[in-house]
C-alpha cells in the first residue's frame, strides 16, 4: 500500500483533519471516505485519529491509500514511455490505439500496455487516464498511478497540432457551442443549444499538394469536448487532412491528422512544473515532408 504525508501548516492550525485533507491537499471526498474505514487509514503523528479530530502547525498526517489492482489483460504494444514516478505515467500513443477498451476493443488499447509494462517492473496499481484521446488521434496520454494524483492534478495544460485543409493564416479563437448531431450517437456539430466550447488556434506553417492549400496548426482548448478541435475546425470551413467524418479527405493522409504534442503540469505532490513533448508519428511526418513544411516545432 502506498502512504501520502501531508505537515500541517500554520494556517490550519485548529483545524479538522478532514478539512485539512480537502482543503489543504486536495483529497478528494471519496478517498477520504475510503480512509477512514480502512484501519491505522488515517494517523497523526504516528497515531490513528478520527476525521473530526483537530490539528496543531507541525503536525504530521499520514494516509493509506486502498490498495488497487490492475485487472487488464496485459499486451506489449508500440507505446513509449516518455515520463514517470511514483505517481505519474506519461505515454506516447500511435494512432489507431484506443485509450480504453470498449465494445469491438477489448485488446490492443493503451491500457492493456500499461497492464503489460506494469508486470515487467513487477508491479501493480489501477491506471487512471486523465486525459482521453480519440482512437484515432496520436500523442501523449497522461495517467495517475493513484487516487490522490488523479484527484490533485488539476493545473495541466495541451497543445495539439494538426494539418488543416486551406489556407488559415495568423490566429484566432473559436467560440462556438458543440452539440450532438440529430439523429447521430456519435457525431457532434457547432451550433446553438450545445455545451459550451472554445479553441484557440495559430497558423504555424502553410504548404500545398496537387494544386490544395494545408495549414499545420498548433491548438490549445479551453473546454474538453467530444472530438472539439475536429467540429470546431470543421465548422470554420477547414476540417482536419484526413478526417472524413467531418468533412476532411483522406488523399494525404489515412486519419485525422491530429497530435497531442506537448503537455505541460504541476506535479500533484513535489508542485514542480514539468514539460513532456511527443514527436510526431511517422504518418504526420509524411504529410508534413509532402507538403514541404519543413516547421520545426520539436
Amino acid at each position: 500500500m502506498k502512504d501520502l504525508s501531508f505537515t500541517v501548516p500554520l494556517e490550519y492550525s485548529g483545524a479538522q483533519v478532514k478539512t485539512f485533507l480537502r482543503r489543504g491537499c486536495g483529497v478528494s471526498a471519496k478517498l477520504l471516505s475510503q480512509c477512514k474505514k480502512m484501519q491505522n487509514g488515517i494517523l497523526k503523528n504516528g497515531k490513528p485519529v478520527w476525521a473530526a479530530d483537530t490539528v496543531a502547525a507541525g503536525d504530521t498526517v499520514r494516509l493509506t491509500l486502498p490498495q488497487e489492482h490492475n485487472s487488464m489483460m496485459p499486451e506489449a504494444l508500440p507505446v513509449s514511455v516518455l515520463w514517470e514516478d511514483d505517481a505519474l505515467l506519461i505515454l506516447n500513443k500511435p494512432p489507431q490505439m484506443p485509450v480504453h477498451p470498449c465494445p469491438g476493443h477489448d485488446r490492443g488499447t493503451v491500457c492493456n500496455f500499461v497492464s503489460y509494462y506494469q508486470k515487467r517492473k513487477g508491479e501493480d496499481w489501477r491506471f487512471r487516464p486523465l486525459n482521453r484521446l480519440d482512437k484515432d488521434t496520436s500523442g501523449l496520454v497522461i495517467g495517475a498511478k493513484d487516487s490522490y494524483a488523479a484527484s490533485a492534478l488539476n493545473d495541466v495544460g495541451k497543445t495539439y497540432f494538426a494539418v488543416c485543409q486551406g489556407s488559415l493564416p495568423g490566429e484566432g479563437v473559436i467560440d462556438t457551442p458543440i452539440r450532438l448531431k440529430e439523429g447521430h450517437s456519435i457525431q457532434r456539430e457547432a451550433g446553438v443549444g450545445g455545451k459550451p466550447a472554445v479553441t484557440h488556434w495559430k497558423s504555424l506553417a502553410q504548404g500545398a499538394a496537387a494544386g490544395k492549400s494545408y495549414t499545420l496548426l498548433a491548438l490549445t482548448l479551453e473546454t474538453g469536448r467530444t472530438h472539439q478541435i475536429r467540429v470546431h475546425l470543421s465548422s470554420i470551413g477547414h476540417p482536419l487532412a484526413g478526417d472524413d467524418f467531418y468533412g476532411g479527405s483522406r488523399e494525404l493522409i489515412s486519419r485525422q491528422a491530429l497530435h497531442c504534442g506537448l503537455v505541460e503540469l504541476t506535479h500533484p505532490f513535489f508542485l514542480s512544473r514539468i514539460c513532456v513533448k511527443a514527436p510526431f508519428p511517422n504518418d504526420f511526418k509524411k504529410i508534413l515532408e509532402f507538403l514541404n513544411i519543413h516547421n520545426q516545432v520539436f
